[in-house]
């Protein structure tokens, strides 16, 4: 008896889960059928995908919120569609696009027009992904170039930081001892005596 299947995908970028969980359970998926992956931007493994790809039986339905979810790149979402589809044998529903829907116009011209509008969407969700990623990149030069700064803010360097590195150069204090006094961490010590040290030349 053929069964019904939901995919989340969410990551550090985009985290509609709760969305995407609405979605489904709207389309009625069972929610021990609900199969889904957090992951960060740089790791694609997807367990939870491939443990559904090995479950799933000709004849079965998959519903998806929206067709970026298959993959993070054009040919990643064509590939997919093609091994769930044609190797499969599944039917697909793409919730966000009624036209994405495998069970309708299974005669030649349907399943042209699933292949051309799949074709377009997963070359659009490619592409906006990447014009989200160049905007961020610009917003953030834009904010460096008026002086914000990101990440830790700066440690301050203690007005006595020169009597207190010469002390330690002296061997007055030991170095555990001239950190502590600094406030500072081994590495930003240093940092700041390399800085310290260029400046006086």
């Amino acid at each position: 008896m053929e069964k019904i299947y939901g995919y989340v995908r969410v990551s550090s970028f985009d985290q509609n889960e709760e969305r995407q969980l609405m979605a489904l359970t709207k389309v009625n998926v069972p929610k021990e059928n609900v199969y889904m992956d957090k992951q960060s931007g740089k790791d694609f493994e997807r367990p939870h995908y491939k443990r559904l790809v090995r479950k799933l039986k000709s004849g079965d339905l998959l519903y998806i919120l929206s067709i970026d979810r298959l993959g993070r790149n054009y040919e990643e979402i064509q590939k997919q569609w093609r091994i769930l589809t044609k190797d499969i044998g599944v039917d697909i529903c793409v919730i966000d696009m009624p036209l994405l829907d495998t069970r309708n116009g299974k005669d030649l011209m349907g399943t042209f027009i699933a292949d051309l509008v799949l074709q377009i969407l997963s070359f659009v969700a490619q592409n906006e992904r990447e014009n989200i990623r160049k905007r961020q990149a610009q917003g953030i030069a834009a904010a460096k170039a008026k002086g914000i700064k990101f990440g830790r803010p700066e440690t301050p360097v203690p007005k006595d930081f020169a009597k207190t590195v010469k002390k330690w150069e002296e061997k007055q204090i030991p170095f555990c001892e001239a950190v502590k006094h600094c406030n500072m961490s081994e590495s930003t010590f240093y940092r700041k005596l390399r800085e310290y040290r260029m400046a006086k030349k």
